[in-house]
């Protein structure tokens, strides 16, 4: 038996009449937008114009710029925030561990630990052990034996202070980092009979960079920072000792303090730099596509602009 196909004739076609108008899109106009930007640009203004015609000597810092004192002292802040970041860092793990530990002793010591440095501050702190030969005439480790005012010099004072209280921070980074990979992954690595430090090193803290390295970062930088109070507390000559003291002697002590503001700019965003390639390093494997460099930013931003599609990829 063979079933007729239907098909379609002329009386199955739309009955004739007007075609439907294209639909004309017509753009939202933001207009909040454009008066809170205006608005924005005017307060701008107002506030360059200040400086502008405020008696402010700009000719004096690019003349000190490049002194050498200046560069000394921008040297000293790098180093003296570096080595006390590492201080940070190797005690905060150490803490981190022990504040994890089922051992109630060393769990107990690391938590008075993270209390004591975070609970004063650390202009206090570093006061404090500037000031320790008042109290104590000798040093005395065992190993090693000297006048306690030779001893604590005030490159000694700074990197005990910012150090020591660096690392009581670091520790609850480090632990909050330690206590986000799962624990299978601890239960599996000790299933397979590796100890518990060699599963500490080689299973949880790689997974739990990824956790650590940013707020590390942060902490870092705001070290840098941090770093000028050593001026006033431990009378270590780092960047804004040095553009103080010139500005005591020439005159320009505003002018000077905005140089070190530039300097500590420079140096932040430097190192702002070398933490996103390193967040970037570890965010492999949790990420499916790793965010764009600096420069591919840039290449996007100027095909957008040109009207070209970018072709960069991650």
């Amino acid at each position: 038996m063979t079933v007729p196909i239907d098909k379609a004739g002329p009386a199955d076609a739309p009955p004739p009449g007007p075609q439907p108008e294209a639909i004309k899109a017509i753009p939202v106009r933001h207009y909040g937008r454009w008066i809170s930007g205006v608005v924005v640009l005017g307060l701008l203004a107002l506030l360059i114009n200040a400086f502008a015609v405020a008696n402010i000597n700009w000719s004096a810092i690019p003349d000190f710029f490049f002194d050498s004192s200046v560069l000394h002292g921008v040297w000293r802040t790098v180093y003296i925030s570096v080595l006390s970041m590492i201080i940070g860092l190797v005690g905060g793990i150490v803490l981190a561990v022990m504040r994890l530990s089922k051992n109630p002793v060393t769990s107990w010591v690391a938590w008075a630990y993270i209390w004591f440095f975070r609970g004063t501050p650390v202009f206090v702190q570093l006061i404090l052990w500037f000031n320790l030969g008042l109290v104590f005439e000798t040093i005395n480790l065992g190993f090693y034996k000297d006048e306690m005012t030779d001893f604590m010099t005030p490159f000694m004072a700074a990197l005990l202070g910012l150090g020591l209280n660096e690392a009581a921070y670091m520790s609850e980074i480090v632990r909050a980092g330690i206590q986000s990979v799962d624990e299978g992954q601890t239960e599996a690595s000790h299933a397979l009979g590796m100890t518990h430090g060699k599963t500490l090193r080689r299973v949880v803290l790689p997974q739990a960079m990824r956790v650590i390295v940013p707020p590390t970062g942060n902490e870092f930088i705001n070290m840098l920072k941090t770093s000028s109070l050593a001026a006033s507390a431990c009378q270590f000559p780092e960047l804004l000792r040095a553009t103080s003291d010139i500005g005591q002697t020439s005159g320009a002590v505003v002018e000077m303090l905005f140089l070190a503001v530039i300097w500590y700019l420079i140096l932040t965003s430097i190192f702002s730099v070398g933490q996103f390639y390193i967040e970037r390093h570890y965010a492999k494997g949790s990420l499916r596509t790793l965010p764009l460099t600096p420069w591919q930013k840039v290449k996007t931003n100027l095909a957008m602009f040109k009207g070209r599609p970018s072709g960069g990829a991650a």
